[in-house]
């Protein structure tokens, strides 16, 4: 069976947002069988998107129509499926009346632009929004092409295609036939070398299949298994990730899509009730923030300290002056007493610092991208790592974030 994804959204057309939905959906019908050959992004205009709909209704067996469903003018992916269909609106009483309801309880007048949202196309099926207001569509046509309308905002789509879309294509396609992905996640490989590693592997692949793919500082590896259902899957799965892992397992660190290294360790340190600071000067406030955006970190990070200046890594946590004045702020020994002292003052297990040179200067003779990270861990004793890096500032300031992460990741595993 072959499919066909649709984006509506100016926004993505013109590169201002990206198109995640697309590559969400697709990985999606992917694991039910379901081959996606072709890809589109229209603008919000209702004759370039009936042109791509009709150009793909005659070589997809579904195709797939996201964004377009809300309440503003430019919002008309519906309307036009149903006229390109031939076909009416309906409404869905149950969603119009969350919509009155949610308009009366926030206090708002409901307009017509917002009872839109939860018409559907005559003779589909609605597909309940459990996080928006506008319902999604599936129109199933005998012997001819079926379509799936679904909503533009991710955290909609993502949830009703998990929890409505699969199961109804599963039913309307009577498909057994199960795909099963497991994601692997690696830090301190890249994706060249990784591969390398694989080499045999990737170039002898069956089943499963394995396909590497290059993240911000690290690298999937995705494994696929065809089978009957999901025991057998599993089964292939397991043999081929202990195959991979007796290999590259030294780089691993994580499982699934949705995931990265900041979860990892605040998770880790939330079950090892371990406590945490940070004292940093390079990255001013980049490692707090980024394990800041883990749901829980309140429970094991009391806060910390961004010292960017030599004052301030004198006046706020105390590293002698006579440290600095010796070694430079860039230097292993102001790196220890950054984290010594950062979790002397708040009384944590962990403390982790950071001092070097983003750039695009260098700073005290080291070049850009040169950095120290410093480590005390309980009671051991203190260490600093040293790094150098050749990206741009920013970038260098983030693979400063995710090598301290690791450093904390690896000392957690090694203690516990």
């Amino acid at each position: 069976m072959q499919a066909e994804i649709i984006a509506v959204g100016t926004e993505i057309l013109l590169g201002q947002i990206d198109n995640t939905n697309a590559s969400y959906v697709a990985r999606g019908l992917a694991g039910l069988g379901i081959n996606v050959f072709h890809q589109q992004v229209v603008g919000d205009n209702p004759e370039r998107l009936d042109d791509a709909i009709a150009l793909a209704e005659k070589r997809s067996d579904l195709v797939v129509v996201m964004g377009g469903l809300g309440p503003t003018r430019d919002d008309l992916t519906k309307q036009v499926v149903a006229r390109h269909l031939g076909r009416k609106l309906v409404v869905d009483e149950q969603a119009l009346n969350k919509i009155v309801t949610h308009y009366k309880t926030t206090g708002r007048s409901l307009g017509d632009n917002d009872r839109l949202q939860a018409l559907y196309v005559d003779g589909g099926r609605s597909l309940p929004n459990e996080n928006g207001m506008a319902v999604g569509d599936f129109i199933h046509q005998a012997n001819w092409t079926d379509f799936l309308v679904l909503p533009g905002p991710p955290r909609e789509l993502i949830d009703m295609f998990d929890r409505t879309v699969v199961p109804v294509l599963r039913d309307t396609y009577q498909i057994e036939q199960r795909l099963k992905s497991r994601v692997l996640r690696y830090f301190g490989i890249g994706e060249a070398d990784l591969a390398r590693q694989l080499d045999d592997l990737i170039d002898n692949q069956t089943n499963p299949t394995l396909a590497t793919y290059a993240k911000s500082g690290e690298v999937t590896l995705r494994l696929t298994a065809n089978a009957k259902d999901d025991q057998v899957a599993n089964a292939l799965l397991d043999k081929m990730e202990k195959t991979v892992q007796d290999r590259i397992g030294q780089y691993f660190y994580g499982y699934g899509d949705d995931n990265d290294l900041a979860t990892v360790v605040v998770n880790q340190l939330i079950a090892h009730h371990l406590s945490i600071t940070a004292a940093e000067s390079l990255t001013a406030g980049l490692f707090q923030s980024t394990i800041g955006s883990v749901p829980g970190v309140s429970a094991v990070f009391p806060g910390g300290f961004v010292t960017y200046a030599a004052s301030a890594k004198h006046e706020l946590i105390a590293v002698p002056q006579s440290v600095i004045d010796q070694f430079g702020v860039v230097s292993e020994q102001t790196a220890i007493w950054m984290a010594q002292q950062s979790k002397k003052l708040l009384h944590t297990d962990i403390a982790v610092s950071f001092t070097g040179v983003a750039g695009p200067d260098e700073l005290e003779g080291h070049p850009a991208g040169t950095v120290w990270i410093g480590l005390a861990y309980r009671d051991e004793p203190v260490v600093a790592h040293e790094y150098h890096f050749a990206d741009d500032r920013q970038l260098n300031r983030w693979r400063s974030v995710l090598n301290g992460l690791d450093l904390i990741r690896r000392a957690i595993n090694d203690h516990n």
